[in-house]
């Protein structure tokens, strides 16, 4: 039996012709699948504001927020459903559950009422979307991803149980009457039925959880864009979608920063060589990328990856002798006790050098540091990285930038600026 399995994001489903979009998507697939659906839209974002007025108690903004989110997929489901129709019932159960919650005392757990609140983006899009499918005769069923996917109990960041998980999948997802699944990524639950959620990523990596546990032939992540491409179209005008590349590949990419797939969602791909499809919901007849165990030869794009707002710190003994293995070890421990991740490193015999985001407030680190050691830094400075280097793209990225530091392997060129405006011809 040849399983897909597709993944779609919030983007694809942010109003009722996106909806609409989707079950084209759908319909025009035959083979067996289970489709795997992120909340509507900025969904997440207003539940995250919903779960923070929720926690310092301001009524006035929880009602607002609440309403907010209401009127949103009110508006959705007027657009797809006639008046009548018997879903208007259940999309009131399911805001009334969410009210209800959000009447309860909080706990002073921040990211176990996280997941309980936010959690409820998924089931009303999946709801929505389902409920929709069969109105329109795409018959399909509608599944509780809670009630399969199985983890611990690190709330906002849980992880799979693969056994129990396993043994719910198969049991509920069997093929055996329906053709088509519809259920949520991003959430799941302990054994105890307590909802969770999964992180960073949660949807794809949710995606990947069902491709591996039914042994699918292929995962489809549909998103805004044709592909994966060689950089942020933002930032550098001339990106080109990448046709296919190998998961180590893809991992390294997504160390290095880019915006491609997270490295957690392709390991259960990679385990069983599940091809991973990343095509766009606006013209699915484009082939998009495909991210595969096969390593494919001749010459590869360049890839650049921009990381902004990086401070670069340089740290040496306080009594000028070498950096050894004793110094590394104390400085490793205090970017970690400082939960401080560093995007590039390097040492010498008398200094080491790391390049660190600065949304985490770094004085912090930078003090803990002075402690010890010698530490000066500069400030407004950028991280390029460019994989598959040649000397043309070197050019293109760091022609008129004052460069501070720079990192050449065989296969990576990385290097920290100074902030200016880029200048792409």
């Amino acid at each position: 039996m040849q399983i897909q399995v597709y993944k779609f994001g919030g983007a694809s489903v942010k109003n009722a012709s996106g909806v609409r979009n989707v079950c084209s998507v759908i319909k025009r697939n035959t083979n067996p699948m289970v489709v795997v659906i992120s909340a509507m839209g900025k969904t997440t974002n207003a539940m995250e504001e919903l779960v923070e007025a929720y926690m310092k108690q301001d009524k006035s903004l929880l009602k607002n927020t609440f309403d907010s989110i209401v009127e949103y997929h009110q508006q959705i489901i007027h657009e797809l459903f006639e008046p009548n129709h018997s879903f208007y019932e259940l999309f009131d159960q399911i805001q009334s559950s969410l009210w209800e919650r959000v009447q309860l005392h909080p706990s002073l757990n921040y990211d176990f009422e996280y997941d309980q609140i936010v959690s409820f983006g998924e089931i009303l899009s999946t709801q929505i979307i389902s409920n929709y499918a069969n109105y329109i005769g795409l018959k399909n069923k509608w599944v509780d991803g809670r009630k399969l996917i199985k983890t611990d109990e690190n709330y906002r960041d849980a992880g799979v149980n693969w056994g129990l998980s396993s043994q719910f999948v198969k049991k509920e997802i069997s093929f055996k009457e329906e053709s088509v699944y519809i259920t949520q990524g991003f959430i799941g639950s302990t054994i105890n039925n307590i909802t969770t959620t999964l992180g960073r990523e949660g949807s794809d990596y949710s995606g990947a959880v069902f491709a591996h546990i039914l042994d699918a032939e292929s995962l489809t992540i549909w998103k805004d864009v044709p592909g994966v491409l060689n950089a942020d179209p933002r930032w550098y005008p001339h990106a080109k979608k990448l046709k296919e590349i190998s998961y180590p590949e893809a991992i390294e990419l997504a160390y290095y920063g880019a915006q491609v797939i997270h490295p957690k969602t392709l390991k259960p791909l990679q385990n069983k060589e599940i091809p991973l499809y990343v095509k766009s919901f606006m013209d699915i007849s484009l082939p998009g990328t495909v991210i595969e165990s096969v390593e494919h030869s001749g010459n590869k794009l360049p890839v650049f990856i921009l990381k902004p707002n990086q401070l670069f710190i340089t740290i040496s003994p306080k009594d000028f002798s070498f950096i050894v293995e004793d110094n590394l070890s104390e400085i490793f421990a205090i970017f970690g006790r400082n939960k401080i991740k560093i995007n590039l490193m390097q040492n010498s015999a008398l200094n080491f050098s790391a390049c660190i985001d600065t949304k985490r407030n770094p004085s912090v680190l930078i003090e803990d540091l002075k402690k010890d050691f010698i530490v000066k830094y500069n400030e407004n400075v950028e991280l390029v990285t460019i994989r598959n280097y040649n000397e043309d793209a070197i050019e293109e990225v760091i022609n008129g930038k004052e460069v501070v530091d720079s990192q050449l392997s065989r296969n990576t060129a990385r290097y920290v600026v100074k902030e200016s405006e880029w200048n792409f011809s």
